[in-house]
């Protein structure tokens, strides 16, 4: 594995792919990137927020808006068609960053909550992967080192009450990541898992089933933009896995020292 100082990936140049581009840590992402010199497909929703987002650029000719949904087959052709049109028909980084959430007892819930969750956060980011490949490869064959980029969450370390879909979502994708990373290495291709906290954005606007207004109950959330820097540093240094803000790594890491101790904490949260 690389050194943390060492930084073994550039942007300048670079095709590079960010879902759920329109807000929150892929808006921030994207402006980075573009700055650095990259080019990015932008993907999203909300084709008038992917514009603003070009707009907000100092390159706006460096961002490629497709604006569709993440788990459909065409949004991801159409996004990977626009990669390939950038270059030689490589691919340089993949960033998995949209995300759905839901709040709430599991079994209030539909099964269909846990469906759409499962889809957005887990089998999109698997079926952009496994569509990017080829061309990750092709990268990595001409002498670069492509990058696959997977937003996770603390909650993929440690699960707490009324998240449980989410957190399988996460937990599903961190354990994928992982196995992922062990079989690409001798590709030349790096797999990187950023595990924020809770960020200020948007995210909470679109949860899935969910009563209007609820909240998040965290401590040491992250603007999303501080994110980004640390997501886009992980990026360039090769590394394979972050755990971001003071309360997330006191979550994650209090669970491995004693995880009976942290069951009866949450336990009583969940009462």
């Amino acid at each position: 594995m690389p050194l943390p100082f060492q930084q073994v990936w550039d942007p300048q140049d670079a095709v590079t792919i960010v879902t759920g581009a329109s807000s929150g840590i892929g808006f921030e992402l994207t402006r980075m990137l573009v700055e650095e010199g990259a080019h990015v497909v932008a993907v999203a929703r909300r084709r008038e927020r992917l514009t603003e987002l070009a707009d907000s650029t100092s390159r706006p000719e460096r961002v490629h808006c497709v604006a569709g949904d993440v788990t459909e087959a065409s949004t991801r052709e159409a996004a990977l068609n626009a990669a390939d049109s950038l270059g030689d028909g490589g691919l340089d980084l993949l960033v998995n960053n949209a995300g759905v959430g839901a709040i709430g007892p599991f079994a209030d819930a539909s099964p269909e909550r846990m469906r759409r969750v499962m889809e957005v956060n887990f089998f999109a980011p698997v079926d952009w992967t496994r569509d990017a490949l080829p061309r990750l490869r092709s990268v990595a064959h001409n002498g670069r080192r492509p990058v696959i980029c997977n937003i996770g969450s603390v909650l993929g370390h440690r699960a707490v009450p009324d998240k449980s879909e989410y957190c399988a979502s996460k937990f599903a994708l961190h354990g994928w990541n992982d196995s992922l990373r062990a079989e690409l290495v001798g590709d030349g291709i790096g797999v990187t898992l950023v595990s924020p906290s809770t960020t200020r954005s948007e995210f909470f606007d679109s949860l899935v089933e969910t009563e209007p207004d609820q909240k998040s109950n965290s401590i040491g959330s992250w603007p999303p933009r501080r994110v980004a820097q640390a997501t886009l540093l992980a990026i360039k240094r090769g590394r394979g896995e972050v755990i971001l803000s003071l309360g997330g790594k006191a979550l994650v890491y209090a669970d491995r020292v004693s995880p009976p101790v942290m069951n009866g904490l949450l336990a009583k949260r969940g009462r």
